[in-house]
């Protein structure tokens, strides 16, 4: 089961604020600023207001709207019951976010009931402790349960069956696949493919020759319904890796440059999410012909960081024999994990540590608010010109 809360932040300000309810209301920047929209009322998108919406549209579309500053503590504290009310329902949740979470069924129904009184019975409970509504989903794993989840809303509930998988997703646009980016749909669209039905018409290896090797299989397993239906605990991962495949061969090196440390910024995100760093840093490069190469370079301290994750495959570019020849693939990974808490580097000043802390706690924090994309570190001077 996928709970996901209904315009989270803006439903809590309507709950405690009764003036706000009917009214569309938005939540994030302030009106003259230059920040953008963190989530708003169902109200305020009938207006075509939505998440990570620059300030100033969400303003000239609905002048009238009630805007505010976001209250992180106390959607925290409302968020932290609305975890207690899934696990007096099953005692396996896995949160996965600030407003949604997984949570195991299996085996409740002798308790509990079918899975439409289990989907029931958690929306009361969710409603009944913090005064909330929310969309559930139920399906025969992880991936169902999301899209099941986003059906209907808002205050719905979706039960997809394993035998319903097929018929559920063959409709459905490419585009709420899980992963699936402004390049992937870029190639769909390319390709003709709109619905996950012609998706699902396309060999693996076709899929894996258009999209890459990774986003190739991941989308031939979206695509037949298969995915993880694991709900808490999960193996240790062995690496982070992400990687992009390009519409026409790039021999540009500061399209090359700009694409490697958007990956690198998305790998040590989720190893900073995850609580992990690491030594060794892993370049892939597919030429034109795909022909696939991959060069690693082992760091002397560990780290979770972006740039030093970026300047590491960098290098290993600038030194490789791959310069000035059509890239159609590239791609960077880090692994060789070391427990978070691990001493620090007694050479590194602790203040400077402290401060690139909270940069990352922020950008981490901005990322999850508004998506990727919003906000990234600057390139240095000194480092652009390398």
């Amino acid at each position: 089961m996928h709970v996901d809360m209904d315009a989270f932040f803006a439903s809590v300000e309507q709950r405690d604020y009764p003036e706000y309810r009917g009214r569309p209301v938005v939540v994030g920047a302030l009106p003259g600023g230059r920040g953008v929209v963190a989530t708003c009322s169902y109200e305020a998108r009938t207006f075509g207001i939505h998440s990570a919406m620059p300030i100033s549209e969400a303003h000239r579309r609905c002048p009238d709207a009630v805007y505010l500053r976001p209250r992180m503590k106390c959607y925290a504290r409302v968020s932290r019951q609305v975890m207690q009310a899934l696990e007096g329902v099953s005692p396996v949740v896995e949160p996965v976010s600030i407003d949604e979470a997984y949570v195991d069924i299996s085996g409740l129904d002798r308790l509990i009931g079918s899975p439409e009184e289990i989907g029931r019975k958690t929306k009361t409970d969710i409603r009944g402790l913090v005064g909330l509504t929310a969309s559930v989903g139920i399906g025969p794993n992880r991936l169902i349960a999301k899209l099941a989840s986003d059906y209907r809303k808002p205050d719905g509930l979706t039960v997809v069956l394993p035998d319903a998988v097929a018929g559920f997703l063959g409709p459905m646009p490419v585009g709420n696949l899980r992963g699936v980016g402004p390049q992937t749909r870029k190639i769909a669209d390319r390709l003709g493919i709109r619905r996950v039905a012609q998706l699902r018409g396309y060999p693996l290896e076709l899929l894996k020759m258009h999209f890459g090797d990774k986003a190739g299989v991941t989308l031939y397993e979206q695509a037949r319904g298969m995915a993880s239906a694991a709900v808490g605990a999960r193996s240790a991962r062995k690496s982070i890796s992400k990687e992009t495949t390009f519409d026409a061969d790039v021999s540009d090196e500061r399209l090359l440059r700009t694409t490697l440390r958007e990956l690198a910024s998305q790998v040590g995100r989720t190893a900073r999410r995850e609580g992990l760093t690491g030594a060794l840093v892993t370049l892939k490069i597919r030429l034109a012909g795909f022909e696939t190469h991959s060069r690693q370079r082992r760091l002397q301290v560990q780290t979770n960081r972006d740039g030093e994750i970026f300047r590491a495959g960098w290098d290993l570019y600038r030194s490789s024999n791959f310069v000035g020849r059509p890239v159609r693939l590239i791609g960077i990974g880090i692994s060789g994990w070391k427990a978070r808490d691990a001493q620090a580097d007694l050479f590194v000043d602790p203040d400077k540590q402290a401060r690139e802390k909270n940069l990352y706690d922020t950008l981490d924090t901005v990322t999850d608010l508004f998506g990727e994309g919003k906000l990234s570190l600057g390139t240095g001077r000194r480092d652009s010109k390398k």
